[in-house]
């Protein structure tokens, strides 16, 4: 079996890479289909996904079988002014994808995001809830699901929330960081959400994509909904950092894009179906955190 993963250098691709490689994680060990496959890994410089003539050429070259597709355009901020670029790392670029796996007969896991939901909901949003984004990212990519959607009937959506990882910079690294240097840490209290461990996101996607199912699936950590600041205090805890946490409203740190004020997901169609592998998220930090900061 021939995978590809696009967006491979980021901090989900390179998990799943990983994962692969070593066939087993503390979660649990990958499925026998994947004994022997061979990865392809991609970035932009060796994979244009927004390029359908480059997109086709690859599979071609390669014989594809299956599609992680973790590319994107991810800065929120600076999607509200690049919208072009938004839309053709979000939208085209999988529906690319999506078109040419179809024909192959390639199977395609794409990754989506808590921001194609308003952010206003007082409840866990569901897999059945109706997209309403309210910014370009959110609308880049709602628009990238339906494409996969609507051209690849061999298709699984992952949309997750708050991922951080072992590579790169994330929420978790920037807070350690801060804790360390900062006398006190100001973090906004009004945005609530669900942290997701990027070994427990690849993991999940890992097993649908070894399973039959398609179409929509939430898959963020488990356990009690929290604010940025909460998951601060939590990081703190458990790094040992005595730093004080001050609370603050979104409105003291305006950006150019909106956040969610409620962006919390239940995995519910996972429960239902191969069964839900996210661990609650206050587990999957320390383990996180254990491993990176020993």
């Amino acid at each position: 079996m021939n995978i590809l993963i696009t967006g491979a250098d980021g901090q989900l691709g390179s998990q799943i890479g990983e994962i692969l490689e070593q066939g087993e994680t503390e979660l649990g060990l990958i499925p026998p289909l994947y004994n022997s496959c061979t990865i392809v890994s991609t970035d932009i410089n060796t994979l244009d996904i927004s390029d359908f003539s480059a997109v086709e050429h690859f599979f071609h070259k390669h014989s594809i079988h299956l599609v992680f597709n973790c590319a994107a355009m991810t800065n929120v901020d600076a999607c509200e002014t690049l919208q072009a670029s938004a839309f053709a790392a979000n939208a085209l670029g999988p529906g690319n994808l999506a078109m040419v796996c179809n024909a192959s007969g390639a199977r395609l896991i794409h990754v989506s995001s808590d921001y194609v939901f308003d952010g206003i909901s007082n409840a866990p949003y569901t897999e059945q809830d109706i997209p309403d984004p309210a910014t370009v990212y959110g609308q880049s990519k709602h628009k990238g699901e339906k494409e996969v959607l609507k051209h690849c009937t061999n298709s699984c959506i992952c949309r997750t929330s708050w991922l951080y990882g072992k590579k790169g910079q994330n929420f978790v690294r920037t807070m350690v960081r801060l804790g360390l240097e900062k006398e006190s840490v100001t973090v906004v209290n009004d945005q609530i959400g669900n942290p997701t461990n990027a070994l427990d996101l690849a993991y999940q996607m890992i097993l649908l994509a070894a399973a039959e199912e398609t179409g929509v699936f939430h898959c963020t950590g488990n356990g009690p909904e929290v604010s940025w600041y909460g998951f601060t205090k939590e990081i703190f805890q458990i790094a040992g950092i005595q730093t004080p946490v001050i609370p603050c409203s979104s409105s003291e740190f305006p950006r150019s894009a909106r956040r969610p004020e409620y962006s919390v997901l239940d995995n519910r169609r996972l429960r239902e179906t191969i069964g839900d592998s996210m661990r609650n998220w206050k587990t999957a930090l320390r383990s996180f955190m254990e491993q990176q900061y020993e």
